[in-house]
C-alpha cells in the first residue's frame, strides 16, 4: 500500500538517480505545460491516466503508484506557514508587501471578486541581464466576480 507522499518521494529519488529534467521529464509526458507536470509529479496536481502511463515508465512505478497521479489531490497540505524555503518565502513576502495593492488594482479594474487559480495559466522565463539572470513569471487568470444571492 502506498501514499501520494511516498509516490513523490520516489519520483523525486528516481529523478536524481536517472539525471533528468523537469522540462525533459514533460516533454516525454505529453503537451501540456512542465508546470503543470512538475506540479502533478510533486503531487499538487494530477495526470490524465495516459500520461500516469507514461510516468510510470519513466520512473518504474507500480500500477497502484501510478494510480496515485490521477486522483485529486491535498493540494498544499504540506505546506509550512510561513513558508521555510528561501525561494518560497519570497513568495510569501510579495504577498506580504503587494497582496493588498494588487487585490485595489484588480477590484479598481474589475470589480468585487478574485482570480482564479483553476482556470488559470502561468509561465516561468530566464531573463538575461547584465547585472545577474532575472526570473519571470506570468499569471493569468479568469476573472470570477463575487455573486449576490
Amino acid at each position: 500500500m502506498s501514499s501520494r507522499e511516498e509516490v513523490t518521494a520516489k519520483i523525486l529519488s528516481r529523478k536524481v538517480e536517472l539525471g533528468l529534467t523537469w522540462k525533459g521529464i514533460a516533454a516525454d509526458l505529453g503537451s501540456s505545460s512542465p508546470i503543470i507536470y512538475t506540479a502533478a509529479l510533486l503531487g499538487q496536481m494530477t495526470l490524465t491516466a495516459e500520461e500516469a502511463g507514461k510516468a510510470a515508465a519513466i520512473f518504474g512505478l507500480t500500477k497502484e503508484e501510478a494510480n496515485w497521479l490521477v486522483i485529486s489531490p491535498e493540494r498544499g497540505a504540506t505546506a509550512i506557514m510561513p513558508p521555510t524555503d528561501p525561494l518560497i518565502y519570497r513568495f510569501y513576502e510579495l504577498i506580504q508587501n503587494y497582496g493588498t495593492t494588487w487585490k485595489a488594482l484588480i477590484e479598481e479594474e474589475f470589480g468585487d471578486g478574485i482570480m482564479s487559480a483553476i482556470d488559470f495559466s502561468m509561465s516561468i522565463e530566464r531573463e538575461p541581464d547584465p547585472k545577474g539572470d532575472r526570473v519571470k513569471i506570468g499569471m493569468s487568470g479568469k476573472f470570477l466576480p463575487f455573486k449576490r444571492f
